[in-house]
């Protein structure tokens, strides 16, 4: 069955019932995807700020699978991206602050 996600606290019930359905505790769930309790309560309630990554395996965990539903004419773009691969971030550029009376 399709379930139109369009904000994060609907995915959060949805991560919620599948929990409840499979009748595990918030605790174990968290465990055994590698997360923390509070983080997957995050998610649970819909919080905003979560990372993306650490989501996707909570989904994977509970056996949600995640699709997304685009036009026809994007898949020859994706599939194109998909092939050159993505490529990594700079790293982070760390600013030095110089120390009172040096100059």
């Amino acid at each position: 069955m399709k379930i139109k996600i369009t904000k994060p606290q609907d995915l959060g019930l949805l991560i919620r019932a599948t929990r409840k359905h499979q009748k595990l505790r918030l605790d174990d769930v968290a465990g055994s995807a590698g997360l923390g309790p509070v983080f997957v309560r995050e998610v649970e309630r819909g919080k905003e700020t979560v990372q993306f990554g650490r989501v996707i395996r909570l989904l994977q965990e509970l056996g949600i699978e995640l699709n997304a539903d685009v036009a026809d004419d994007i898949l020859a773009n994706f599939e194109k991206l998909q092939m050159e691969g993505v490529k990594p971030l700079p790293p982070k550029r760390r600013f030095s602050v110089p120390k009172a009376g040096s100059v």
